[in-house]
């Protein structure tokens, strides 16, 4: 079910799933990322996770994010509480236009984090845990500094986790990657290191993208079924 402000219901998490949309990000892995989080909501992992709560009902909005002023919300807040809803969350992202190539030269993350905590204040649900699930492939070069962004949304009560993505296949950088780099994995400690926080965070590394679907689904039972 669609959650519509002042509805007030009680879920057992709030979770805002920000996908990177944003230039480094290429054809094959923005496809990757879109499919997977919806072939995830359809296995029965993930389902269960949302039914074991303590209310057996968890509240999802999709979002995705690129550069500073360039962040849009996908599919709005639902209320996933029985295998309809669920049905119905993932024809909504499947069915919604993708983000062909990448939007934008910046990876914004700060100003995704901050766009991302903005969604909890009119979602119209409450609840005692408030996750945003941040997936990105580079390090935020652009917008207000990410302690400063990481700071306000951990002050908020919110939970920040992340899916880190480092395929050198993809490196936009080409032959010049060590210049901007300091090391193959700096993306994933960047995450670990800056981006996650609060009770429980944690972040799942990709490297390979033959991974990324099933990391999109641990990650998602994971937090969803966290106590």
């Amino acid at each position: 079910m669609e959650a519509r402000a002042g509805q007030a219901i009680e879920v057992d998490l709030q979770l805002v799933l920000a996908a990177d949309v944003s230039g480094s990000m290429s054809l094959s892995e923005l496809r990757l990322q879109r499919d997977g989080y919806v072939d995830a909501f359809r296995q029965g992992d993930v389902a269960e996770a949302i039914l074991s709560g303590a209310l057996g009902r968890v509240a999802v909005t999709y979002v995705e994010w690129a550069g500073r002023d360039d962040q849009v919300v996908v599919v709005p807040w639902m209320v996933l509480a029985d295998g309809r809803d669920i049905a119905d969350f993932t024809r909504r992202l499947a069915a919604a236009p993708a983000a062909v190539g990448g939007r934008g030269s910046h990876t914004t993350l700060s100003s995704g984090l901050l766009f991302c905590a903005r969604q909890f204040r009119a979602s119209g649900l409450r609840s005692y845990r408030k996750t945003i699930d941040m997936s990105g492939d580079g390090i935020g070069d652009d917008g207000p500094p990410i302690a400063w962004a990481r700071e306000q949304v951990l002050g908020e009560g919110i939970t920040i986790n992340g899916l880190s993505v480092e395929l050198p296949e993809t490196n936009p950088y080409g032959p010049f990657a060590a210049m901007f780099r300091s090391s193959p994995g700096d993306v994933h400690a960047y995450y670990r290191d800056e981006v996650i926080g609060g009770p429980g965070a944690f972040v799942l590394a990709v490297n390979d993208l033959a991974d990324f679907p099933a990391a999109i689904r641990r990650k998602l039972v994971l937090e969803i079924a966290s106590r």
